[in-house]
C-alpha cells in the first residue's frame, strides 16, 4: 500500500511539470516580488486551444491599473520573439496585433508560450526579446527586462496554445 501511494505520487509529481490541457497557468517570480496587477492572460479560444499556420491569435489580458505590457512568445524550437508593446489602462482587453496588421500563427508546430510582462514604467530602450533561449534564459532575460525597466510595480503572467 505504502509503494503504491509513493507511485501515485511520483506520477502526479512528474505530471505537474507538463503542461496539459487542463492545467491552470501558475504566477512566476524571478527573485523579486511580482504584483498582482494581471488578474488574466489567455488565448482567445482559451488555454492550450488548437490553432492552425496561419490562424489569427488574439490575447485577452485584464489588469488592476494601468501600465505598460510587452506580450513575449517562445515556440517550440526555442525561438523567442515580442509581440507588442503596448501601454493599457486598467480592465480587460483583446490584443489582436498593431492597427492594420494581426497576430498569425506560424510554424513550428506544437507547444507556444506567451508572456505578458507587465511594468509601471515605459518599455526600456533598447532591449528586445529575440533569439532562441532555452527555458532558463527565457527566465534570466525576462528577469533582465523587469530589472532595466527600474519598475517598482511588476508583473508576470504566461499561458500557452498549441500550434497544429
Amino acid at each position: 500500500m505504502r509503494a503504491r501511494l509513493g507511485l501515485v505520487l511520483l506520477v502526479a509529481l512528474i505530471s505537474a511539470c507538463f503542461p496539459t490541457r487542463s492545467s491552470i497557468t501558475v504566477g512566476l517570480r524571478f527573485g523579486f516580488e511580482l504584483s498582482p496587477v494581471i488578474t488574466r492572460f489567455e488565448p482567445d479560444r482559451g488555454v492550450a486551444a488548437d490553432y492552425r499556420v496561419g490562424d489569427s491569435v488574439s490575447f485577452i489580458i485584464s489588469l488592476t491599473r494601468p501600465g505598460y505590457v510587452v506580450l513575449v512568445g517562445i515556440d517550440s524550437d526555442g525561438l523567442a520573439y515580442e509581440f507588442d508593446r503596448v501601454f493599457l489602462n486598467p480592465g480587460t482587453h483583446r490584443l489582436s496585433g498593431p492597427p492594420g496588421f494581426r497576430y498569425e500563427v506560424r510554424p513550428p508546430l506544437g507547444l507556444q508560450r506567451v508572456r505578458a510582462i507587465y511594468t509601471d514604467t515605459p518599455h526600456p530602450s533598447g532591449f528586445v526579446f529575440r533569439g532562441t533561449y532555452s527555458l532558463a534564459l527565457w527566465d534570466q532575460q525576462t528577469s533582465i527586462y523587469i530589472q532595466r525597466s527600474g519598475s517598482r510595480v511588476r508583473d508576470v503572467a504566461e499561458t500557452y496554445f498549441y500550434i497544429r
